[in-house]
């Protein structure tokens, strides 16, 4: 299955299987030698291929089974009390696939977490609002840290992380009250820290920065999420405490509008929170997503996906979760 048109402007670029030697984030090359770098694996079917993981349900609603893969360092002991990271995919919480974030989480497991990529219920497949595609989140943040002894998981070193729809279900992890069911609710589903790609973080209009969308566009917002937007849109709940955030976001994203997060790191800083903002000039949506296009255009989709693996490591090692490469 190949996911092509989804709604507010998300986009998939088909099913990659390509294969690549595992990268840290040091050896990023420079933009003159982007051709000779090779393309990290990715999948974009449904249901994911993920070799290499093991796959477990971490919550079951109705006939639903909810899986999430988990791809471990090498020779991992539960008792190493690592830290990990859970992803959430994109596609407008209606379709997509925990297989965009394979490259992301086997080169994490190298790095040394343990890191977990999850499927959630979307409207294509069970005709759910976004509110439930929450609730499915932050389940899944909690049956992670109650699981924590078993996997050999830190329970106080949990980030979340994700793409457009996924980093709105990211950031509404730490941010959106309420919206828990299921098991484990005596155990927290805040992170620890936030890494967010594109990320919707405003989903009804915003005080001071009305026109953020088009009409047309915040009324499929709206419609979308069951006329109740507000109750789900992480930028009006920012407070003092929230996790460590990194957000990466290209300026020409005609999908998650590059104001939208400008303003969510405004009112996270002056809120007393760490929130960084890598801009990527004249990127797209999506544009962290290796394999896009052809040619130089593919090459330089390639650049993008390890620039934001590079970023994405020194953030973690700021936080404990990675060693820096003198320390290893």
């Amino acid at each position: 299955m190949i996911f092509r048109s989804l709604p507010w402007g998300v986009l998939f670029w088909g099913m990659l299987f390509v294969v690549a030697l595992p990268v840290t984030a040091q050896e990023v090359v420079s933009e003159s030698a982007a051709e000779s770098v090779e393309e990290p694996v990715t999948s974009w079917s449904y249901p994911p291929e993920m070799p290499g993981a093991t796959v477990e349900t971490y919550r079951t609603v109705g006939d639903t089974e909810l899986k999430a893969w988990i791809f471990q360092p090498k020779d991992h002991q539960p008792t190493a009390r690592r830290p990990a990271i859970v992803f959430f995919f994109g596609g407008g919480w209606n379709a997509g696939t925990p297989g965009q974030f394979l490259p992301q989480c086997r080169h994490l497991a190298e790095r040394g977490m343990v890191a977990v990529s999850v499927d959630y219920r979307v409207k294509s497949r069970q005709g759910v609002f976004p509110q439930d595609c929450v609730r499915d989140a932050k389940a899944a943040v909690r049956w992670l840290r109650a699981s924590a002894d078993r996997l050999g998981i830190d329970p106080h070193r949990i980030a979340a992380g994700g793409g457009s729809a996924g980093g709105h279900l990211a950031a509404a992890t730490a941010l959106v009250p309420g919206f828990e069911d299921g098991d484990h609710t005596d155990v927290s589903s805040m992170p620890d820290a936030l890494v967010l790609f594109n990320p919707a973080v405003a989903l009804a209009p915003i005080e001071g920065a009305e026109n953020l969308f088009p009409p047309d566009k915040a009324a499929s917002i709206r419609e979308r999420a069951d006329g109740r937007p507000e109750e789900i849109s992480p930028i009006g709940f920012v407070r003092s405490g929230l996790p460590p955030t990194i957000i990466f976001h290209g300026t020409n994203d005609d999908a998650v509008p590059f104001a939208s997060v400008e303003l969510f790191r405004d009112r996270m800083t002056a809120a007393g929170n760490r929130c960084e903002l890598k801009a990527y000039e004249g990127r797209p949506h999506g544009f962290f997503n290796p394999g896009r296009g052809q040619g130089q255009q593919r090459a330089a989709a390639t650049q993008d996906y390890y620039r934001t693996l590079r970023e994405l490591d020194m953030f973690l090692e700021s936080l404990g979760y990675l060693q820096a490469a003198g320390e290893r």
